[in-house]
């Protein structure tokens, strides 16, 4: 995870974000354990307070599991918790966005398709 802060959001909820991006790529897998409280505010010289917040959210969402005296862990079916919440949270706020900016720009489905081929040949 990349210590690049923006100020336009809180930090605890960049830092979750963080997170559930791990969680979504598979970097943090289900079952395995977040790093400490403590690690992650050495790391991105971070209040552990604001760490400890991040963390909660991700608890009281149902995506990860205190266990006392032990830490926290990713819990089991996270990943697909996510996976729909994201997918609906992009269907519903950012694809109405795109589709109006394609439309705007008067954009294809080849123009599409073929963009990425573009900027690969580009770059070689």
């Amino acid at each position: 995870m990349s210590a690049h802060w923006d100020d336009n959001q809180p930090i605890y909820w960049q830092l979750r974000e963080k997170t559930v991006a791990a969680i979504l790529d598979g970097t943090l897998p289900e079952g395995q354990p977040l790093p400490s409280v403590r690690q992650v505010a050495v790391d991105f010289q971070i209040n552990p307070l604001t760490v400890s917040k991040a963390y909660q959210s991700l608890v009281d969402d149902q995506l990860v599991d205190k266990r006392r005296g032990v830490g926290m862990f990713v819990r089991e079916g996270a990943r697909e918790q996510l996976l729909a919440t994201e997918r609906e949270k992009f269907l519903t706020e950012e694809w109405p966005r795109l589709a109006a900016r394609i439309e705007q720009l008067g954009l294809s489905l080849h123009d599409l398709i073929e963009a990425p081929a573009k900027r690969d040949e580009k770059a070689s």
